[in-house]
């Protein structure tokens, strides 16, 4: 089931924090978040998954920045949220989707426990003018069944910034448990 806004109200400050938390963006069922003035672009022409990719960071103007198509911009929300006890999930405004901006590209689900940041996977349809600020997205809360074992990752748990992708610590974890079964055998 999905939370509605009076209940993501209700659970502030318990198992819902948004920091900073503004009432005229709490929605029926939601609460839209703002994109933050920095984005990151990728360097690399092809991105590797086994090891970190060059970025450039850019600062988004007040007059705002055109997005191209066909390239990945990854932006952040000016806010930061915790979860507890529930599933967050990240989804773009309609408004932004009816422009043609994908704010996530596949990674719009949370964990349980999860502080920090919500990275953007952003990609544009066509040429779109964004600007820092903007309600860009809209986070929304399932509740769960079961035993909670809240997230934990290295990688991305209590954030601080836009997050690159982090997939190459997966490969190089998968390497030291294969050399140690390699050591322990010998």
């Amino acid at each position: 089931m999905i939370l509605t806004g009076q209940e993501i109200k209700a659970q502030l400050g318990t198992n819902i924090v948004i920091e900073p938390y503004d009432e005229k963006r709490l929605n029926p069922n939601s609460y839209n978040m703002c994109l933050h003035n920095e984005i990151l672009v990728y360097e690399e022409i092809v991105l590797d998954m086994q090891r970190p990719n060059r970025y450039t960071r850019y600062t988004i103007p007040e007059e705002g920045m055109v997005l191209s198509p066909n390239q990945l911009y990854l932006g952040r929300t000016v806010e930061r949220t915790e979860t507890r006890n529930l599933v967050p999930m990240l989804e773009g405004r309609s408004s932004i989707g009816r422009l043609g901006l994908f704010v996530h590209v596949t990674a719009g689900f949370g964990d349980v426990g999860f502080c920090g940041y919500w990275t953007l996977e952003m990609f544009a349809v066509q040429p779109i003018r964004i600007y820092p600020g903007v309600p860009i997205c809209q986070i929304f809360y399932h509740t769960i069944t079961g035993d909670v074992t809240e997230y934990a990752s290295g990688k991305y748990q209590r954030n601080q910034d836009i997050q690159p992708s982090m997939l190459y610590k997966d490969f190089d974890q998968a390497k030291d448990k294969q050399m140690k079964l390699g050591f322990e055998e010998k």
